[in-house]
């Protein structure tokens, strides 16, 4: 589902955030992403969301290269990913539903769909005695529920989440990962950057490490698992 070959992003200061790294990530699976600050890890989701473009080497989306895609080919694009942040980007003069039809009213998508959609979407991630509230009356972690289901409503092959729980504690961040991994389940690919080390161990998912730019390890727990103690 997404493809890195020998990819890197040089800025025009000369800062070289990225440099020839290659992974694959398959459809349904979910891939954290560390590092230190300014270790690469937002410069790569950008480039994925067509934010940026890289500087040199070949990014592929469902086999398609995203480089080849012109400024009117973005926004259809970007309708296939889902987009989560740290700070919510919530809207609020407007309510739950409001902010979590918005991306479907942008599709434009027909009202009885709509309503469908986001309160399907809103019982999923457990916030549907929210939809006629203000985001501002929320709970940090019920405003990223917010967040994340306006980013999944429109059924994304791909979800993005750059430090979705920097502000959250422990209980809840956990609640918050538990739910991006049943997101799997119904065939979303998930890429979440992450600095919570103890968290990523605890789920037991694949970690692809970046270090100034560079990726320096793909962990796989369920290789180490099953390759078994070491016999001396």
């Amino acid at each position: 589902m997404i493809r890195f070959d020998c990819v890197g992003k040089r800025f025009f200061s000369g800062f070289q955030a990225l440099e020839d790294v290659s992974f694959e990530v398959l459809p349904s699976e979910m891939v954290f992403l560390t590092g230190h600050s300014g270790a690469g890890k937002s410069t790569l989701m950008k480039l994925i969301a067509l934010m940026d473009r890289p500087t040199r080497g070949n990014i592929l989306i469902d086999s398609q290269p995203v480089q080849r895609f012109t400024k009117r080919d973005v926004p259809n694009y970007r309708r296939t990913l889902g987009l989560v942040f740290q700070d919510h980007r919530l809207l609020f003069d407007r309510s739950v539903f409001d902010n979590v039809a918005l991306p479907l009213i942008v599709a434009g998508l027909p009202h009885s769909q709509i309503e469908k959609q986001v309160r399907a979407t809103l019982e999923r991630v457990g916030i549907a005695d929210k939809a006629r509230a203000s985001p501002i009356t929320l709970s940090g972690g019920e405003q990223q529920r917010v967040g994340i289901a306006r980013a999944v409503v429109t059924r994304p092959k791909i979800l993005l989440a750059d430090e979705p729980t920097g502000n959250l504690d422990p209980d809840l961040s956990e609640e918050i990962m538990r739910l991006f991994l049943d997101f799997t389940q119904s065939g979303t690919t998930v890429l979440v950057a992450s600095h919570d080390l103890r968290l990523v161990r605890k789920l037991e998912k694949r970690v692809l490490v970046l270090d100034h730019g560079r990726l320096i390890d793909d962990f796989r727990p369920e290789e180490h698992r099953s390759a078994g103690p070491k016999r001396g």
